[in-house]
């Protein structure tokens, strides 16, 4: 008789589950600091939202993904007889939460406030906008977890990674770097030890993670030159803002901000979508180190995770972290999602991610932020083909686009503004016009140039004709190219005078491209198709 013993269950907690809390730790705890940042030191947004409104929502996502996460990590183990199971890590995800922050949220706050709300009441406007853009990518991934695969099949990998690289390099590497050198020693410091520990893989002479030894070096050179008068001009400490609880409790806030989320839908969509494709990825990536989650309930932790941030406050959509396979070398099962998911969610209610977060300087948070900019774009090159390099390029360039756009008000006088985006010359459009049209639905614009570009490499001239002709449609409705000076969508026939033209001049250009490369797939010197 054939009796097979039962499978012991796997232990809660293994001595790797603690190094691979402090790395998923110290990731959330730089997103939530990098969007503080953001929003309260580059926009003046007021802390109190941001701490007690934001973040104990945003945490509770990550507490419900990770505990999610943890249970199938425990059953994959149950399942199998295996006690080498890990689980796949999930937190905030880096590029879509600072694209939030500086895309989104800070530039509706200075929007609202332009309307003539005063602070608290725009503050109130911009949370509830961040509330229902989570609900909108939520319910976006809810719907790709049973689709993703097709949409990746649709577009070429350099134009999903591409679009997120340009980003990364021109967004997430510049602005922050700019950051760090306001506190040059500290930042500097700082970011040259990150490098040392992520790039170049060196062992520094402690037996701590490098990420957080780099933090603290970088903190304690902040706070001492500082109190020691050596510091960046205008050093203080900052207040400790006493722990309190603040229960994340589902709110109908959300259903306030649903329509200012339409201006945005050109930035959310892609953030949406850009998940579902990592979800693919990482799936893939954890069954090749041997842990085979099935996709689709990897994707729908994620969207539901989403959605419960949005529903609860929160403002930053969780994701899956690439980064499996390496939690799996560092010794850690599923007892690290579990702690990660319990500090972060606890932490948030009360008030102790946002004391820690106040702490650490933004000359040090910047520099990691910064790195990350440099890992998205390395691997967005090292993950397709070489033969697309040029296509994922060319795709960057409307992130300067929308860099110059998001910068220019601040250096431009209003009516010298105006006048430099109403008035033509003989060379054509006004330019400064033109950057704000490229520049508007840029991520969408990044996709579709580098789908094209990549297409025509591989001798598929009626298939970037078709990718063309797809933004030419979207053009004709601002979803990219805006005319619109706040990036919203429109009716064509609602447009007058140089907007119309501007417009029109960029579908009709999109519609002339087409129809060349669709005549250019007759003739013998067409590129010879690849696979």
């Amino acid at each position: 008789m054939n009796t097979s013993a039962p499978a012991a269950r796997p232990r809660w907690f293994v001595a790797g589950d603690l190094n691979g809390f402090f790395g998923l730790l110290v990731d959330n705890l730089t997103i939530l600091g990098f969007i503080s940042m953001a929003l309260i030191g580059l926009f003046q947004f007021p802390a109190e939202i941001v701490f007690t409104r934001m973040f104990p929502g945003t945490a509770f996502g990550v507490l419900v993904g990770n505990l999610l996460y943890t249970l199938m990590a425990r059953r994959l183990a149950a399942r199998t007889g295996r006690e080498d199971v890990t689980a796949m890590p999930l937190g905030l995800d880096a590029p879509t939460s600072i694209g939030m922050a500086l895309l989104v949220l800070g530039p509706a706050f200075v929007a609202f406030k332009a309307q003539g709300q005063s602070p608290a009441d725009a503050a109130i406007a911009t949370w509830q906008l961040g509330m229902a853009s989570l609900v909108v990518m939520g319910l976006l991934k809810l719907v790709l977890s049973f689709f993703g695969e097709a949409v990746t099949r649709a577009l070429p990998r350099a134009s999903l990674l591409g679009s997120i690289a340009g980003i990364a390099l021109v967004l997430m590497g510049l602005l922050p770097l700019l950051e760090t050198l306001r506190a040059p020693v500290a930042g500097f410091v700082t970011l040259g030890l990150l490098l040392y520990v992520l790039i170049a893989k060196g062992r520094l002479p402690l037996p701590l993670p490098g990420v957080l030894v780099a933090l603290i070096v970088g903190t304690a050179l902040y706070y001492g030159l500082g109190l020691a008068g050596l510091g960046a001009p205008g050093f203080a400490l900052p207040a400790w803002t006493p722990l309190s609880v603040v229960l994340p409790w589902p709110s109908l806030g959300f259903l306030e901000g649903l329509p200012n989320t339409v201006p945005y839908l050109p930035l959310l969509l892609p953030f949406g979508l850009l998940m579902v494709v990592g979800g693919i990825n990482v799936s893939e990536s954890a069954r090749a180190a041997g842990d085979d989650y099935r996709t689709r309930d990897i994707l729908l932790v994620e969207a539901f995770a989403t959605l419960v941030a949005g529903v609860c406050g929160g403002v930053a959509q969780t994701t899956p972290y690439i980064g499996q396979p390496a939690y799996k070398h560092m010794g850690a099962r599923s007892g690290y999602t579990l702690l990660t998911g319990l500090f972060v969610g606890i932490g948030g209610m009360l008030g102790l991610i946002s004391g820690l977060v106040q702490w650490l300087p933004l000359a040090v948070l910047a520099p990691i932020i910064v790195y990350v900019a440099i890992d998205i774009t390395t691997q967005a090159f090292q993950a397709t083909p070489p033969r697309h390099a040029g296509a994922m390029v060319l795709g960057f360039l409307p992130s300067v686009a929308y860099l110059l756009a998001i910068k220019a008000p601040g250096w431009i006088a209003p009516e010298q503004l105006h006048a430099l985006t109403t008035t033509a010359d003989a060379h054509g459009l006004p330019e400064l016009a033109v950057i704000f049209t490229l520049g508007n639905g840029f991520i969408i614009t990044a996709m579709l140039w580098t789908a094209t570009v990549a297409a025509m490499i591989d001798g598929r001239l009626r298939r970037a004709s078709v990718f063309l002709l797809v933004a030419a449609a979207l053009a004709l409705f601002g979803l990219i190219h805006s005319v619109d000076p706040r990036g919203g969508i429109y009716l064509p026939w609602q447009l007058e005078g140089l907007a119309r033209t501007i417009s029109w001049q960029f579908v009709g250009a999109y519609v002339v491209l087409a129809a060349v490369l669709a005549l250019l797939s007759f003739t013998p010197g067409a590129p010879k198709r690849t696979t």
